[in-house]
């Protein structure tokens, strides 16, 4: 993973172009990266390239239909994807196939992502989801809507009461109360 890594960043600090099949390649290398930091180099010149919508409509439906191994790093690579677009000269082979790298990305993938996640967190058990998804997650009910709010104190009641030190501690530092 080291070797791929190192080899992409050379690769973008020239004139990249990306082909419209290593869109899947780089966010899947994303997802799969274990480290939270580095995933960022590979889900970086997906952004630059393809845009943010696409990118994060990919890591959505990791979170919704992956493995629990692809949920978690789905929900480590999506902290990455609000990046500023800062790589020009990475860019997709057939922008017009693919559509223009958007800086910004529709509103309703973010709130799908992040309705998406307070289920998943609510819903599965896996320590590793619940704690890769939990530090992205509002936990304030104002970022949801209505019907929504008795999940969100689901998840508060499912941290705070967790056996898992670091879930406990982390939304005590999310909700403050």
């Amino acid at each position: 993973m080291d070797r791929a890594r190192t080899a992409l960043y050379k690769a973008c600090r020239r004139d990249l172009i990306l082909s419209k099949e290593s869109f899947q390649t780089l966010v899947a290398a994303a997802v799969h990266d274990p480290d939270p930091s580095f995933n960022r180099q590979f889900l970086e010149p997906a952004l630059n390239a393809f845009g943010r919508g696409r990118v994060r409509a990919s890591l959505l439906g990791y979170l919704r239909a992956g493995t629990d191994l692809e949920r978690a790093g789905a929900a480590k690579a999506w902290y990455w994807s609000a990046l500023p677009l800062r790589m020009p000269t990475v860019r997709a082979e057939h922008p017009a196939a693919t559509g223009p790298a958007e800086p910004d990305d529709a509103p309703g993938v973010e709130a799908e992502w992040y309705e998406t996640a307070l289920r998943e967190f609510v819903s599965n058990e896996h320590l590793d989801v619940r704690r890769c998804i939990l530090p992205g997650l509002p936990l304030r009910r104002s970022a949801y809507p209505p019907e929504l709010h008795d999940l969100v104190d689901a998840a508060v009641a499912i941290a705070r009461a967790h056996p898992d030190e670091y879930l406990r501690h982390r939304v005590e530092h999310q909700v403050g109360d």
